[in-house]
């Protein structure tokens, strides 16, 4: 299936590694042009050489920080000049570190409102008015299952990306005759370096080891199994394709089943 992506122009944050880089996989396998952000230059050059290779027209790495507000401006300018302009916006963060909801504190609150809600919505205001003049436009949020089924040891995160998601409702709702679908995209248990992290802490609270923390999750997928990156980048890529141009203010799991709600 052609989806349409050729000449399409995407931003993914967060794209060197993990669930944005198996989006920006996904987009440079139909050959659109990325940018990608993250921390590290290094690892950016050799993601975009990798995603080059991979099919992409063009790909470029800027180093940006989600915490800096400052960055998420100089992010959006610079994907601007590389590409002549951004079609694709693909908002994607690094998570906060486990916690009870007992236990959040204020300190915590704000540092990581910054990251998953100040950055992700300034970034996409500096981005979405051209997007919708040009009457095109996709905004691809990375969310989380507990967005709508909360993790018991992700309080924090459940708390802020809920925000971000009545966000992307609402705004989703503003812009759909312009042209512009906006989704969230919510993994289930995923093998990352953040499943890796929160598994690590789920197999001390359990004390048992990695791998029967591990086993014992995927026990409750219906799947059967972990998802993998490769099983959830291609849905982002058809979200920002023509194909998707009739799917807007939803969340799509991709999860294995896991989450048993009918919402």
């Amino acid at each position: 299936m052609d989806l349409g992506l050729k000449g399409r122009r995407a931003l993914v944050m967060g794209g060197t590694k993990g669930l944005g880089r198996s989006i920006a996989d996904a987009l440079a396998a139909e050959g659109a042009s990325l940018v990608i952000s993250g921390r590290d230059q290094g690892r950016l050059d050799q993601a975009a050489a990798e995603l080059k290779a991979a099919g992409a027209a063009t790909a470029a790495g800027v180093v940006a920080d989600v915490a800096s507000s400052a960055d998420m401006d100089r992010l959006a300018e610079a994907a601007v000049k590389a590409m002549g302009g951004v079609d694709i916006l693909v908002l994607n963060h690094g998570g906060p570190p486990p916690c009870t909801a007992s236990q959040i504190t204020e300190p915590a609150l704000l540092e990581w409102f910054q990251h998953i809600v100040v950055s992700p919505i300034r970034i996409t205001n500096a981005l979405l008015p051209a997007m919708r003049e040009r009457g095109w436009g996709r905004v691809i949020v990375v969310g989380s299952t507990g967005m709508q089924h909360p993790i018991p040891t992700l309080a924090l995160s459940n708390t802020l990306r809920a925000s971000i998601w009545g966000w992307l409702k609402t705004l989703s709702g503003e812009v759909a005759k312009d042209g512009v679908t906006m989704n969230v995209l919510a993994p289930g248990t995923i093998l990352t370096d953040r499943v890796t992290s929160t598994t690590t802490t789920r197999a001390k609270q359990m004390n048992v080891s990695f791998e029967d923390a591990l086993a014992k999750a995927a026990e409750e997928i219906p799947a059967g199994r972990l998802g993998a990156p490769s099983d959830y980048g291609p849905m982002g890529a058809f979200l920002a394709s023509e194909k998707g141009a009739y799917i807007t203010g939803s969340m799509i799991r991709v999860d294995g089943g896991r989450v048993r709600g009918m919402v």
